[in-house]
């Protein structure tokens, strides 16, 4: 099954057309986190907005991951479900996922503390991945 096949699933209630097909085709036919840039590059035939758009609906449903790189600017990957964070490598730009219940733990513990009330979080770690040293 595409991964399309399998989001179409997934997004009960929104239609999966043939350009949001055609997008999420080109996202998993890219190697490594992309720009909303690369994609519209990739898919001459589907309109801007609709690449937008799928990709805002995507993150949504917790099917894509926004990553923000070290110098602020932002890509996109496929992500492999359930709440994670990432380690972005500043070399290669590469990024894996990981996910630490202990960690998620500590930082709703400082909200409480801080009598803050917290919607959510992300969190990027910047380094070197393991190819890069």
């Amino acid at each position: 099954m595409t991964v399309a096949e399998d989001t179409a699933v997934s997004l009960a209630g929104h239609r999966v057309t043939a350009a949001r097909r055609a997008v999420l085709e080109a996202m998993r036919a890219t190697p490594g986190p992309f720009t909303v840039e690369d994609l519209c590059a990739a898919l001459p035939g589907v309109g801007r907005a609709t690449v937008f758009r799928t990709v805002k609906l995507l993150q949504e449903h917790d099917v894509l991951c926004r990553v923000v790189l070290e110098d602020g600017g932002v890509r996109y990957q496929l992500s492999t479900g359930g709440h994670h964070h990432h380690l972005v490598c500043s070399r290669c730009g590469g990024v894996q996922e990981f996910a630490d219940p202990a960690l998620d733990l500590l930082i709703q513990q400082n909200a409480r503390a801080a009598a803050f009330a917290l919607d959510g979080h992300s969190l990027e770690l910047y380094g070197r991945c393991a190819a890069c040293g």
